[in-house]
């Protein structure tokens, strides 16, 4: 195939993302600790932490496998140190290579107190204080380990344990480097250490371009002007929407789930989460990443758009790709993922079609000869008619002695009863599809009945999956 063939061919196949105007048409949720678009240039510019950080070496050091081996051997043999120490100490060869860690006595490293009571820049440049998540002046202390932290992420990326906001009590001015309880305001120099303050969820924001809201159903703020202005809470859903969403499809606690694509937790996500189509969530870059190669929700695999000009391509594609003979006979059992049906359709290497939508979203439930499945049936049909000769036989005696027994002079309601209670046993461990009558032990044919069934599995048609 020739590369303008090739390059024609990738464009059918890529053409439809452009078809789908999500952006447009649906309202996206964002939790009110996500960082301001604005802010991407002051994240991206240098940042100062505390003067506990260490600098990142310039290069990696290169790790010698050979080296490592015999390292990781040293440390297993050692009897002297216990589990703990040397799983901590392979854990460190696995990460940094063979050299060795810094000693923690050396002067090199502050002191613990002298490193967490000290600014923190958002943005050294402009003399903007706080971290790279959050402007504020001040820093909390975590009640879990009493470690000081300019916010939950902060001391969550360095600990190895998470923080229970709400259960924060004191945070540090940095302005002035007191330890006080939580407060919006500084208790000893008197100033505001942020815009806004929130005491039910201990977050400190001072960037002017944010509009943050409690919300009491959610239990955490979101970003917003607030409930019954540009938000309102769904009570099905158990998050807050934007009012343009009021005739959304409610997913019963739908937030409180992991991104289908980076699993992330979305419910308490810091970053921008979309509603698709179906209702169903996804974190906003994850989607403008997924939709370059799929048009099926992660989810639930319905549509994310209007997809019939990609499928009358499809149509086109089908015709003058035609199957060859030997499968004409063999259809697929569809299962339709937009309108959740199934239908029988023609077999095909690539694409089914749905008889119900015309949709070519589908999945194959299972594929079958229809000749081979209409031989199949005829030669059950067949086994079910045949008659064994020793039932056939056994019958006709049973049928003969109570003709003559009927004959006779004598007349017993006992007698009457066990006649027809063999009868009926009889009757019973016969085969034949047919019952019994007559005397002397003729047997009647079939019903019609049985007959029109047998041509109706001739004919191979399908009743259970239509």
């Amino acid at each position: 195939m020739s590369q303008a063939a090739l390059q024609e061919h990738s464009d059918s196949e890529i053409d439809y993302d452009h078809e789908i105007n999500h952006e447009e048409d649906e309202e996206d949720w964002q939790d009110a600790e996500e960082d301001h678009p604005v802010q991407a240039s002051l994240v991206a510019a240098p940042i100062a932490t505390t003067a506990a950080s260490a600098k990142e070496p310039d290069h990696k050091h290169i790790i010698n496998e050979t080296e490592l081996r015999k390292k990781i051997m040293g440390i297993q043999l050692d009897k002297t140190l216990t589990a703990k120490d040397k799983a901590k100490q392979i854990q460190y060869l696995m990460s940094h290579g063979t050299k060795h860690p810094p000693s923690v006595a050396s002067k090199d490293v502050p002191d613990a107190a002298e490193s967490t009571f000290c600014k923190s820049y958002h943005n050294q440049d402009q003399d903007v204080l706080g971290c790279k998540h959050y402007q504020r002046k001040c820093k909390l202390q975590a009640s879990c380990c009493q470690k000081i932290a300019t916010c939950r992420f902060c001391h969550d990326e360095a600990e190895d344990h998470n923080i229970v906001r709400q259960e924060t009590k004191n945070m540090l001015c940095m302005l002035c480097l007191t330890l006080q309880p939580a407060a919006q305001d500084c208790s000893n120099c008197g100033e505001t250490v942020a815009r806004y303050y929130c005491d039910k969820c201990k977050l400190w924001d001072d960037d002017p371009k944010k509009s943050i809201y409690h919300c009491d159903d959610c239990g955490i703020c979101r970003q917003g002007n607030g409930l019954g202005k540009d938000f309102f809470h769904c009570e099905k859903c158990n998050i807050c929407l934007n009012i343009s969403m009021r005739n959304h499809k409610c997913i019963e606690r739908n937030l409180e789930s992991d991104c289908p694509i980076c699993g992330e937790y979305m419910f308490t996500s810091t970053l921008t989460v979309i509603f698709m189509p179906c209702g169903h969530c996804i974190h906003k870059h994850c989607y403008t990443a997924y939709i370059q190669t799929s048009y099926q929700c992660p989810t639930c695999l319905k549509s994310l758009g209007d997809m019939s000009e990609y499928f009358n391509r499809l149509d086109k594609d089908l015709e003058r790709q035609p199957m060859p003979a030997e499968y004409e006979k063999f259809i697929s059992h569809i299962f339709c993922n937009d309108c959740e049906k199934k239908t029988p359709a023609k077999y095909h290497f690539f694409y089914h079609k749905c008889g119900h939508c015309g949709s070519f979203n589908t999945t194959v439930l299972k594929t079958e000869n229809t000749e081979e499945t209409a031989q199949k049936s005829v030669s059950s049909t067949a086994a079910a008619l045949e008659v064994p000769s020793s039932s056939a036989n056994a019958a006709a005696t049973i049928m003969e002695d109570a003709s003559n027994e009927t004959a006779g002079s004598s007349s017993n309601s006992d007698q009457d009863h066990t006649m027809q209670s063999q009868l009926g046993n009889a009757a019973g461990n016969s085969t034949t599809t047919g019952s019994f009558s007559g005397i002397a032990g003729f047997i009647r044919n079939p019903p019609p009945s049985a007959s029109s069934s047998s041509s109706r599995g001739r004919n191979g048609t399908e009743s259970n999956e239509g």
